[in-house]
């Protein structure tokens, strides 16, 4: 039995969970490699290791929790099917793994959503409802669905087991780093619910104590950094807006917060013009598509937000579903 498993109430995930986790979906999620650029390097003054989850399937991390969770339903569970709500990446990854497993998938999506997630959800056969962010509530939705159909829901960050399929990332990062004799300074990734700064964190402070973890999020969705400050969790205004629509909750999960704030160093708060920058940059340096969200850790790190010189970062690219037009208009722009 997990650690997990122990009681009624959700509990954090451990390190020994993430390993259960990684175990699990090997097979069906991809390891993603880590990856350096010199002039990047020269930039920042200090190393820049890249973790590209934009090379993982469905183009992001939300693979690996979707899968860790999808692989716990029972015969019957899966029969009855899924629900889940998402402004994406979380759409893209539970109905992609819905569809190699054979379980139907419902998906809840914000009707602002961009385009190219919207469609990869349905190419995965997942049936796509869609609502207005500022008017309904997607958890009220969904519930609806589940108590109706019998289907599972599937959190998008706060639930034990989608934590631990994130924190995969943080297991494998660390795994590598220690195969290549590095020793990371500070590991930055992309912050909204915070299921995967907080698999990543619970990963990364197991296996080094002195490495710091930052959440990175964007401005007027800076809900983690404000609940950090004041001890419990702040909300975002209701007409907040950001280029980053992977990255837009009203509050931090129950869970990811209990577990965020006992292991972070700090959340880091970036402006969409910094984001535009970033992604402009990952194309030209790495020659990497990344979408807003999956962006912040590389804006961070290149303004600066923490101390890089002589120091080694880990920055997560967690994603790179963006609509073409958008990209387009973000690679041009002078």
């Amino acid at each position: 039995m997990s650690s997990i498993e122990k009681g009624a109430r959700p509990v954090p995930p451990t390190l020994n969970d993430i390993q259960e986790a990684a175990h699990r979906i090997k097979g069906f999620a991809i390891r993603t490699p880590l990856l350096e650029n010199r002039e990047l390097n020269e930039i920042v003054g200090g190393r820049l290791i890249f973790k590209p989850e934009v090379l993982q399937r469905t183009a992001s991390f939300k693979f690996r929790g979707a899968c860790n969770r999808l692989l716990q339903l029972s015969p019957e569970q899966q029969r009855a099917g899924v629900v889940a709500f998402s402004s994406g990446n979380h759409a893209l990854a539970t109905s992609a793994v819905a569809r190699i497993l054979g379980i139907p998938a419902t998906i809840i999506m914000p009707a602002d959503a961009p385009q190219a997630k919207v469609k990869g959800a349905r190419t995965n056969g997942a049936t796509v409802i869609l609502y207005d962010r500022k008017k309904d509530d997607r958890e009220a939705i969904g519930a609806e669905i589940a108590n109706r159909t019998g289907a599972t829901i599937v959190p998008p960050y706060d639930d034990p087991y989608v934590i631990a399929g994130q924190g995969t990332v943080g297991l494998e990062i660390m795994e590598d780093l220690d195969a290549f004799g590095i020793e990371a300074d500070s590991v930055l990734a992309a912050c909204s619910g915070g299921g995967l700064i907080a698999g990543l964190a619970t990963a990364v402070r197991a296996k080094s104590s002195r490495t710091q973890v930052y959440a990175v999020e964007p401005q007027g969705f800076d809900e983690l950094a404000r609940s950090l400050a004041s001890g419990k969790r702040e909300r975002n205004a209701p007409d907040a807006k950001s280029i980053c629509d992977a990255l837009q909750v009203v509050t931090p999960g129950e869970l990811t917060f209990d577990i965020n704030r006992r292991l972070l160093a700090g959340s880091l708060v970036v402006s969409d013009d910094e984001v535009r920058n970033a992604m402009r940059v990952a194309y030209d340096k790495l020659k990497l598509v990344l979408e807003p969200g999956g962006a912040v850790g590389l804006a961070a790190a290149l303004e600066q937000r923490i101390q890089t010189r002589d120091r080694t970062t880990v920055v997560v690219l967690s994603g790179g579903n963006v609509d073409p037009e958008l990209y387009a208009e973000i690679l041009t722009a002078q």
